[in-house]
């Protein structure tokens, strides 16, 4: 299945179209102090593999921007509990590394 923001279904084209507007599909990006990325984005696609809510929303965290080498991901059902999730991960991952 597939859902608009607000968790609506929607159909595949729908989907599609929604999935190119950048201005849609992203929530919020973070380069931190230390380096590391921070994008929490609109999947739109149900990626809940069992019982729940569908899971449209992912937050991920990467080593550097435009790196591959993902250190932490959570998904989420709703627009705020994105916001949220995307806080704790900026606050979670942007405190400097001590030497």
């Amino acid at each position: 299945m597939y859902y608009d923001k607000d968790g609506q279904p929607m159909t595949l084209e729908e989907w599609g179209k929604k999935l190119e507007d950048k201005d849609y599909k992203i929530i919020r990006q973070d380069t931190l102090p230390n380096g590391k990325w921070v994008s929490t984005v609109w999947l739109g696609l149900d990626h809940q593999f069992g019982e729940g809510a569908p899971l449209i929303f992912e937050t991920m965290v990467f080593q550097e921007k435009g790196g591959r080498q993902e250190e932490d991901m959570e998904r989420y059902s709703t627009l705020e509990e994105a916001q949220e999730g995307h806080k704790q991960m900026v606050k979670k991952y942007g405190v400097r590394k001590l030497l």
